[in-house]
């Protein structure tokens, strides 16, 4: 397993997408699928540098590892921000019309959409999110 440790602002998105894409360039990963990955990785850092410490800051440990047959990308994000399950939250209603949609949740709909699993728990003081990926 391999682990990326920043701190959680928006400055460090490319590093972690970075820490991402070259794990999947490793595991030879299709570039349609990276793209997929990149999108949710760049959604789920974002909420945390957004919302997880906010207004203070804290880190975030983003953990890749690859699980064989089938080979499977697993991406983990921990922090010891504000208890959040994002899952928690109901599905947007993406029937209504942008007028009558609730704001928010869009961002985590479109993840929980274009992984193979989105899981979140609550352990020993920290929020932890994984998604996992079918890569070949």
């Amino acid at each position: 397993m391999a682990e990326l440790i920043v701190e959680a602002k928006l400055d460090n998105l490319a590093q972690v997408l970075q820490f991402v894409d070259s794990r999947l360039e490793e595991e030879d990963c299709p570039i349609g699928l990276q793209m997929k990955i990149d999108v949710a990785v760049e959604e789920l850092f974002v909420n945390v540098a957004s919302y997880a410490y906010a207004p203070d800051s804290g880190s975030v440990a983003v953990r890749m590892e690859v699980e064989e047959d089938p080979k499977t990308v697993v991406i983990t994000f921990a922090d010891h921000g504000v208890p959040y399950d994002p899952l928690a939250k109901e599905d947007p209603d993406v029937t209504l019309s942008l007028n009558d949609r609730e704001i928010g949740g869009l961002g985590i709909f479109m993840v929980k959409k274009s992984m193979d699993d989105m899981i979140y728990a609550y352990e020993n003081g920290q929020n932890v999110l994984t998604i996992r990926k079918r890569i070949g």
